[in-house]
Parts: structure tokens; C-alpha cells; sequence
């Protein structure tokens, strides 16, 4: 679990505009400090999750401060950098960050400050501990880790949210908050710094006790995190027994994850789930056998780097300007990096990267055509495709499935997604219809693909393997194949792909 989530902790980071691997240092650094008060192991596996996971609810309230402040994840880090409770924070930090950040002027900054503060801190924390605790409960995370995160913005002064005080905030949570100031400004700045902000922030914001701990050890609890891997310090900082999750379980873990993802915008509630759900039964219609389940993890992850693009991007009325449409496309790429780093992930990257990849070459983030993208591949763009159209948008309005069926099938028949991926997609929606492009002979698409590597050579075993099909499937394909195109060999075959342009993939 924790190697999950030590991973997908950088979706977090890019959401809060936080420099990668900071949940991680955050989390290894708070376990150690939990070691040196004395914590058991099981508490000391609590704080390990409480502090990675401080920032689960970052997508809580994204559309609410970038309606107001216009980009959500600067606003975010300079609401962190600002977070000591002191008023002289606003004038000292908040107004030139946010007015450096978002190009107003600092009087502007504040007036808005003055009109929108009592609202934002009465809607934003407490959306942020509700969604952050539940989703650890979601993740099956024990009580102590959901307390903890629901107490987040509590202060050892009362004054906080909620106005738990002292040593009544639970101690997961304590630890998190001294280990979170500390390294915040440890990679904002330096130790130095870090040390500083604790000693100022102790006693009203945080446990002196544990901050005085910090101030005294900060070389043993500060003094590597430039040059260690965060990532694999966190793993061997995790008493045993380690928390496990089953393969039944990834992708509840992944479904979770995607539901966080489509808190960052209204007009994307449940999409991650809807298009995971919809390309595995598209996966099962076409016999993909073990990929159904991949492509299900895949549909409720493909949009994890969505969270490191601005609210007001996805939120946006009118179209979208070129640099705008440029960082709209990284989501992509974000996604793709993200998983790649993810052991248990890591086979499903691409596959999540090339969801708006098209078979003519005319998608991103690489521009692949089809000779690149798995069938697999294909099939999650067909999804998300489908799924976005019957979905309202800041742009426009959701259309019926019958029509958003209707354009899937346009878009197969010229080329840009892939005809069986559609048909397929459509069936498991409820809407089939047989869709295909003009093919000689009448050959469905999935002919066409067993037809290539047929006339490449390769037995009915082979082509089952390359394409996850059962030989019998693939044998029944190669009989209808020689049946409509009137051969009887391999070499016939090959004759008749090679006359009618079928070998050039991109085609």
C-alpha cells in the first residue's frame, strides 16, 4: 500500500504546486520523528500515512479559488507558505505571492483577500479534511490516519479547524504539522529556514515539544533530503507488518484515486470511474481476456495528471487560448510520468499516457498512429471519447448517447479511432451498432489486423498471443478471412493484403 500511494503521492504534489517528492520527504520525515519520541510500530506506520497523505483533498475546493484567484495550485502553495495563523503572514507572504503569482496588484490582492477570506476559510478546510479523511477510509486506512487527517488545519492555540487544542489533536496529526512546516521550508529555501519557521510557529500553531525536537535534531531529521530517494526511504522506514493490498484490491485503490482526480473541476464528477468501467466492458466484448482488468485501472487513472493543470483550465467557458491548450495536453503526459515511477503501475503508463492519442497521427501527447497503440490503447481512447460527449462541459452541453455514438462512429470511419475499439465501446454502452471503415471484402478491422500478421508469417498461435485472443478465436478469423477474400493459402492471403494497401498500418 504504501508503495502505491508513495507514488501517487506525486499527484498531490503537482495539485498543490509543490515541488515532487515533497509529500514523501514530508512522510519519511515524520515517521522519523515519530521513531524518536517512541511510537510503536503500528503508530509509526499511522504517522507514515498521515503525513503522505496530508494533501489527498488538494482537488476539494480547486474550483472555488480558482474562480476566485484564477489558478488554484499557485494559490494553494502560497495559502501553505502563509499558513502560520500570524495576521503579519498576509502582509508579509500572502499579497506578494499571490500578487507575483497571479500578475494584480497587491491592493487588488487585497481587497479581493477581504471580500472572499470568511467564506473560502469557512468552505475550503473543512471540504479539504472531509475529503482527505474519507478517502483514507476509502483506502481502508485505520482510524488513527482518518482522525488525523480530519484534524489537519487544528492548532495547538485552539484556533484552528476543528478547535481541538493542545494534546486533544490527535497525535498523527501533530506530528504532521511540525513535519510539514519543516519540510516545506526546508526545499522552499533550506534548513535554516525550516528551523526558523518552526521555532516562530511553536507553541501557536504546532506542539512545541515536537517542534523544540526538530529545532534540536534538524541536521538528523533535515540534513540528507537533497540527496536520498525519498521514495525507497519511505519504504524501508515502514515497520512490519506492511500494509498489503490485493490484486482485488488495486483497483479500488485506483478507483479512489480517480474519483480525487474528478473533484478538480464539476464538469468532471465521476468520469475516471465511468471511463474505466466502460473500456473494460468494451475489453471484454472484443475477448481481451487479461487486459480487461488493466484497461478498468487504466480508465480510472488516465486522468491523474489533470490535477497538475489549473482549475480554471478545465473550468473555462470560451475556448481555450494556445498556451492554454498546450497545458490542458500535458495532463497526458503528467499521467503517463506519474505511473511510471509506480512498480505495481508501472506496465499501465503508456497505456494511460495515450488516451487522447488517435490512429492518424492527429492526438497527443506523442502523436502516435496506430502501428503504436495497442488495441488495449484504442479502445481506452474510444472510451474517454464517448464518455466526454455524453458529459457537459463549461463549453457546452452534454448530448445524448445515441448521437455521442453516432460521432464515436463518424470518427472510426475516418480514421482517427479505431473501428473495432468503437464498436466495441458502443455495445458496452448499451448502444451497439456495427461500425467499421470501407474495408475490401468486407473485412472487419480485427480481420484486417489478423490478416497482416497472417501475411507476416506468424501461426494462429502466434497471432493469438500477439493480439490476447484464444486460437480458436483467431482460427475462426483466418477461415472467415480466406472465405471473403477467395484464398486458400497464407501466400494468397498476403497477395490480396498486399494489393489492397492493408500491410501499411497507418492506414
Amino acid at each position: 500500500m504504501l508503495e502505491l500511494l508513495g507514488g501517487l503521492s506525486l499527484v498531490t504534489d503537482i495539485g498543490t504546486g509543490s515541488p515532487l517528492e515533497e509529500s514523501l520527504k514530508r512522510c519519511l520525515v515524520a515517521g522519523r520523528l515519530a521513531k524518536i519520541i517512541g511510537c510503536s510500530d503500528s503508530e509509526v506506520s499511522d504517522v507514515l500515512y498521515t503525513a503522505l497523505l496530508q494533501h489527498l483533498g488538494c482537488t476539494a475546493y480547486a474550483h472555488e479559488v480558482a474562480r476566485v484567484w484564477g489558478d488554484d495550485i499557485v494559490t494553494t502553495r502560497a495559502m501553505f507558505l502563509s499558513s502560520s495563523g500570524e495576521p503579519a503572514d498576509m502582509w508579509r507572504v500572502w499579497i506578494p505571492e499571490i500578487a507575483n503569482a497571479t500578475g494584480r496588484s497587491k491592493a487588488r490582492v487585497l481587497a479581493t483577500t477581504i471580500v472572499t477570506a470568511k467564506r473560502m476559510e469557512a468552505e475550503g478546510p473543512p471540504a479539504t479534511c472531509e475529503v482527505a479523511s474519507g478517502a483514507s477510509r476509502a483506502l481502508g486506512l485505520p482510524e488513527p490516519v482518518q482522525l488525523g487527517l480530519s484534524h489537519m488545519f487544528a492548532m495547538w492555540n485552539g484556533k484552528g479547524l476543528p478547535s481541538t487544542a493542545g494534546e486533544a489533536i490527535p497525535l498523527t496529526a501533530r506530528i504532521m504539522q511540525v513535519a510539514f512546516t519543516a519540510v516545506m521550508f526546508a526545499v522552499h529555501t533550506n534548513a535554516a529556514v525550516a528551523v526558523a519557521e518552526v521555532r516562530r510557529r511553536a507553541g501557536t500553531q504546532l506542539d512545541p515539544s515536537l517542534a523544540d525536537l526538530v529545532i534540536q535534531r534538524a541536521d538528523e531529521l533535515l540534513g540528507d533530503l537533497d540527496q536520498i530517494d525519498a521514495y525507497q526511504a519511505v519504504l524501508a522506514t515502514e515497520p512490519a507488518p506492511v500494509r498489503r493490498v490485493e490484486q482485488t484490491g488495486l483497483s479500488d485503490v485506483a478507483r479512489t484515486f480517480g474519483n480525487l482526480v474528478d473533484l478538480k473541476s464539476p464538469w468532471l464528477r465521476g468520469h475516471s470511474s465511468a471511463v474505466g468501467d466502460l473500456a473494460a466492458g468494451a475489453a471484454g466484448t472484443l475477448g481481451l481476456g487479461k487486459d480487461v482488468e488493466t484497461l478498468r485501472i487504466a480508465g480510472y487513472l488516465h486522468d491523474l495528471g489533470r490535477v497538475g493543470v489549473s482549475s480554471a483550465i478545465w473550468d473555462k467557458a470560451g475556448p481555450l487560448s494556445t498556451a492554454e491548450r498546450d497545458q490542458a495536453r500535458l495532463h497526458a503526459y503528467h499521467s503517463e510520468r506519474i505511473l511510471a515511477r509506480i512498480s505495481p503501475l508501472k506496465g499501465l503508463a503508456a497505456l494511460a499516457g495515450q488516451h487522447h492519442e488517435r490512429c492518424d497521427g492527429s492526438g497527443y501527447h506523442r502523436g502516435y498512429t496506430a502501428a503504436q497503440l495497442s488495441m488495449s490503447s484504442r479502445v481506452l481512447a474510444c472510451a474517454d471519447a464517448y464518455h466526454s460527449m455524453i458529459e457537459d462541459r463549461p463549453h457546452r452541453k452534454a448530448i445524448a448517447p445515441a448521437r455521442a455514438a453516432d460521432r464515436v462512429e463518424a470518427e472510426a470511419k475516418a480514421g482517427r479511432l479505431d473501428a473495432d475499439a468503437a464498436g466495441a465501446v458502443i455495445e458496452a454502452a448499451g448502444l451497439w451498432r456495427p461500425i467499421r471503415r470501407s474495408r475490401p471484402a468486407d473485412l472487419t478491422e480485427r480481420q484486417v489486423e489478423v490478416l497482416r500478421l497472417v501475411s507476416r508469417g506468424l501461426s494462429n498461435a502466434d497471432i493469438a498471443e500477439r493480439l490476447v485472443l484464444s486460437r480458436r478465436t483467431v482460427e475462426h478469423h483466418v477461415q472467415d478471412i480466406y472465405v471473403k477474400i477467395g484464398a486458400a493459402t497464407r501466400a494468397g492471403a498476403a497477395m490480396f493484403a498486399m494489393q489492397h494497401g492493408l500491410l501499411d498500418q497507418s492506414r
